[in-house]
């Protein structure tokens, strides 16, 4: 069943593991991820795994830990509002194309959960047959793209149908982006398709479906996005050609530099988990429920998104330009009056101090997307002052709205 998309069972690990290790490309990886290890070493840790959660505590947590010491300042993950002895679904921005689901596998495990969770991973990062080996094993189940339009809709219908399962028949956590694909500008939205999609399966109403999966928004916040200059850069290519198209090794290099890349302080937060908002829902249609619920997941996930100074310092550089009127202007309030509202009320400092580590940071950042022969400083010097301010304007938005 779901033998496709599904992660592998635990039979079904030993036949995997032998496929990695003969693999070229998956060795020549590994001095990277765990340097000094011999492949023997390494052949005979993966064979003692029995199941995939012993896999992700056996390799991918302690290589987590050394990332983390070397490449942030923190990681930390509030779970009051939820239960761990409980299942969800977890349904978050999307920041980092590895990490987001990574850390939050290591996270569940420091917070007390006895698993992790089962990731949806979209098939496009997944070209390389070790690539998926890998991934099945480490419990992720595949999302399927670019199908034709009759295949498409039989292939959401089984990915409702596998998460419908895993978490309510094989007791799983489970996690899926808020949308398809990383916000770019960082204006986090839920896209009304993805809870469609899950509202495909289960029994009773689209109501009832959307409860059997317990979901729980999760707002995930990276002080320092490693990845913001390659945005800026897509986003500058798509600017001056619509129909500019990213190659398979620009997810690499993404990847890569998602995982190695400096993120600063990383909190994760989960909200509550929106069965109880769901219940009173049960008048509103169903052309406009989908719509209704994403909307209250964004606006949780904005509420619990940690603000960093650079996110307010970018907020009041933004004030500056143009588009800093439109943000006055649909928040009713002045630029520097929000700044202000948000360091007193959150106690995140944005002084002069801030200023000039951020705008030292930006110049930088602006000098790394840059494309050759182009003038286009300007251009991503604006795009990644919204990257990191609409967090900030989404968090004041939110504040507003549950007053």
């Amino acid at each position: 069943m779901f033998d496709e998309i599904r992660p592998y069972y635990p039979e079904e690990l030993p036949e995997a593991y032998e496929r990695l290790l003969a693999d070229r490309q998956f060795r020549a990886v590994l001095p990277y991820v765990l340097p000094d290890v011999p492949v023997e070493q390494v052949a005979a840790m993966m064979r003692s795994c029995k199941d995939n959660l012993e896999f992700q505590k056996m390799f991918c947590y302690g290589f987590l830990e050394k990332l983390l010491a070397k490449a942030s300042t923190g990681c930390d993950m509030d779970i009051s509002a939820i239960d761990n002895n409980r299942r969800y679904t977890f349904v978050s921005n999307h920041r980092d194309i590895v990490l987001d689901s990574a850390l939050l596998d290591k996270l569940l495990i420091d917070t007390g959960f006895t698993t992790t969770c089962e990731i949806a991973i979209g098939d496009n990062l997944l070209s390389l047959p070790w690539v998926r080996d890998l991934v099945r094993i480490n419990k992720s189940f595949i999302v399927q793209r670019s199908l034709p339009p009759r295949q498409m809709l039989m292939a959401s219908r089984e990915l409702s149908e596998y998460m419908h399962y895993a978490v309510g028949e094989k007791n799983e956590n489970v996690w899926i982006a808020q949308r398809e694909g990383r916000a770019k500008d960082s204006d986090d939205r839920t896209q009304a398709a993805i809870l469609k999609m899950m509202a495909m399966s289960g029994e009773g109403t689209a109501l009832d479906r959307l409860t059997a999966l317990h979901i729980v928004p999760l707002a995930i916040s990276y002080e320092y996005d490693p990845c913001d200059y390659l945005k800026a850069r897509e986003l500058w290519c798509r600017h001056v050609d619509p129909g500019f198209r990213k190659t398979a090794n620009d997810d690499v290099v993404s990847m890569r530099t998602g995982i190695m890349g400096y993120k600063g302080a990383i909190h994760y937060h989960c909200a509550p988990c929106i069965d109880d908002y769901l219940r009173t829902l049960e008048g509103v249609s169903k052309s406009e429920l989908f719509d209704v619920v994403a909307a209250h997941i964004d606006r949780q996930i904005h509420l619990h998104y940690r603000l960093f100074p650079s996110n307010l310092v970018a907020l009041r550089m933004l004030g500056a330009e143009e588009d800093g009127n439109v943000v006055a202007k649909n928040c009713g309030k002045s630029i520097d009056d929000m700044v202000a509202w948000l360091s007193c009320h959150l106690s995140v400092a944005c002084g002069e101090a801030e200023e000039k580590a951020f705008d030292d940071y930006l110049s930088q950042r602006v000098a790394m997307a840059h494309v050759d022969g182009a003038d286009d400083t300007a251009f991503l010097r604006l795009i990644l002052l919204k990257m990191y301010a609409n967090p900030a304007i989404n968090h004041y938005k939110g504040l507003e709205l549950s007053v």
